[in-house]
């Protein structure tokens, strides 16, 4: 594992440009992006990219290995990502525009170097290379031979190779898109290009009725379930008897309001509801929180705009651009918001959309004292008991609890620091957990989706002690959410791409079956 990363650079990546001057030449990209017009200056590199190494897994080629030889003649644009790194997501939607604008001279590679051991795994990359519709090549880095031999230091680096095979020069972090923009132009214009179309072939898409369920909402007292069908781009509502009632969302990706035919999520996650005739939706890919009238059959937008942006104040209109809402959790009248692009909490007024800085001084650390002087890492889950919030603090592989009251201060239940990993089960500082996303509270016991060891387990937050739930048949598969509705833990298994439920008496996991006799749950564009 490389330790000496430091990932606080990554979140305000436009600022880390002017800082980050490589020895391959990142100076030229400075200049000649500043120059004048009439100024002639090389985007060429000098020094030649070393060569893939060879006996790697890649992905979306059919399994052929690439070269850089093969590719001599086009532009390479290296990403070095992890796929539980929130500012690599953040930077997908520059790729694909990218690769859009350049489709002929430009071809992106994901160099997929693991921060976590399960994110090492060829599986793992190719379900989330399926979930985010990822279809450029992506070779598994998995023992970081690539990022060494190209000096990457954090998560996203992006490197840029020039037609001839030579490095033109590295940056790191969010908000290089027209940068990068401006070197590639730079080089069509400079080079003659290899405009030959590189064959590639697309994974495989799992066929079901659920697609990378991400987060699920019990209403026992309403006797449903609400399902974030994440990779279909739509909520799934059902009875607890399993039997499907609607879907919300038309299935395809966008940002649109209006009917349950029409409206239009990109990979929604967690919800809440403010009361049994209003849901709340996080709608993470894009950046907003929606508000779902279920009598009326509606969607609205609370606060957002589909574009994600960080957010330097402690305030936000209902209109401002917000940062990866993860997951949702309604206490009283206050909407507790866990914004894990912002690595902090903020509360929403659902009334009139305006958010405010809860807990987090937006630094990724894991940093306990006042609310918003204390640090979190990109916040996925969230539970109450009344008087305590709960957090699945992901990047940390920690459990975090605050403070309801605003005055109050933020703590470390499990966990130990941003590079401290593992599957152990104990108590206090032995425990060891992989990436939770999810967390859920009921008769003074926590229920955590320790989602990158595949387990659901028990903590008591008075003693500190965690015990593992599921550790037989059927296995799990990245469970990303759980909720509890009376006597059943329901989960989000995400890369199964199903629900299952865990008997909190018996401790027995079983599939929760879905039942559709009018087809609704195909009515989907595939």
């Amino acid at each position: 594992m490389i330790k000496v990363i430091n990932r606080l650079l990554t979140v305000i990546g436009a600022f880390v440009v002017v800082a980050m001057v490589t020895a391959w030449g990142f100076s030229q990209w400075r200049q000649a992006s500043l120059a004048g017009a009439g100024d002639m200056r090389t985007y060429a590199g000098e020094n030649p990219a070393p060569e893939f190494p060879s006996g790697l897994d890649w992905l979306n080629t059919g399994g052929r290995e690439l070269t850089v030889e093969q590719l001599h003649g086009k532009i390479i644009l290296l990403d070095f990502w992890t796929y539980g790194c929130i500012n690599c997501l953040h930077i997908i939607p520059d790729l694909k525009r990218l690769e859009k604008k350049y489709a002929e001279e430009l071809v992106v590679i994901g160099v997929h170097s693991a921060k976590f051991e399960r994110e090492s795994k060829t599986t793992g990359i190719r379900q989330f290379v399926l979930r985010y519709e990822i279809m450029h090549p992506v070779v598994n880095d998995g023992e970081h031979e690539i990022w060494r031999d190209f000096g990457a230091r954090a998560w996203p680096t992006l490197v840029v190779i020039d037609p001839a095979g030579n490095i033109v020069g590295q940056v790191s972090g969010e908000g290089n898109y027209d940068l990068l923009d401006t070197v590639i132009g730079g080089l069509v214009d400079e080079f003659e290009i290899d405009r030959s179309v590189l064959s590639l072939v697309a994974e495989e898409r799992p066929g079901g009725q659920l697609s990378f369920p991400g987060k699920v909402l019990a209403d026992a007292a309403n006797g449903r379930l609400f399902i974030a069908d994440t990779g279909h781009h739509r909520i799934v509502v059902a009875g607890l008897d399993g039997q499907v009632q609607q879907l919300i969302g038309s299935g395809q990706a966008g940002y649109a309001d209006g009917g349950f035919g029409e409206a239009r999520f990109r990979l929604p996650q967690g919800m809440t509801l403010l009361d049994k005739d209003t849901l709340l939706l996080a709608d993470t890919e894009n950046h907003a929180i929606r508000r779902i009238d279920l009598v009326e059959k509606t969607v609205s937008t609370v606060a957002g705009n589909g574009q994600q942006a960080y957010m330097f104040d402690d305030l936000a209109g209902p209109g401002d651009a917000l940062n990866s809402p993860w997951d949702l959790l309604r206490v009283d009248d206050t909407v507790y918001v866990a914004m894990a692009g912002q690595h902090q909490i903020w509360t929403l007024d659902p009334t009139s959309g305006r958010l405010k800085a809860f807990a987090g001084s937006r630094r990724e650390q894991l940093k306990d004292g006042k609310l918003l002087s204390a640090g979190l890492n990109q916040p996925s889950g969230l539970a109450t008991d009344g008087e305590n919030l709960y957090i699945a603090d992901s990047e940390a592989s920690a459990i975090r609890s605050a403070d309801l009251d605003a005055e109050g201060r933020l703590h470390t239940l499990l966990g130990t620091g941003l590079f401290d990993f593992g599957d152990v089960d104990g108590r206090g500082r032995k425990v060891k957990l992989q990436h939770p996303l999810g967390v859920a509270w009921k008769a003074g016991v926590i229920y955590i989706a320790d989602t990158y060891n595949s387990k659901i387990k028990r903590l008591d937050p008075d003693s500190l002690k965690v015990v593992s739930l599921t550790p037989g048949e059927p296995t799990l598969e990245e469970p990303g959410g759980l909720s509890i509705g009376g006597e059943y833990v329901y989960i989000a298994d995400t890369n199964n791409h199903r629900i299952r439920t865990l008997d909190l008496e018996s401790e027995e996991l079983k599939d929760f079956l879905l039942h559709d006799p009018e087809g609704l749950l195909g009515a989907i564009p595939q």
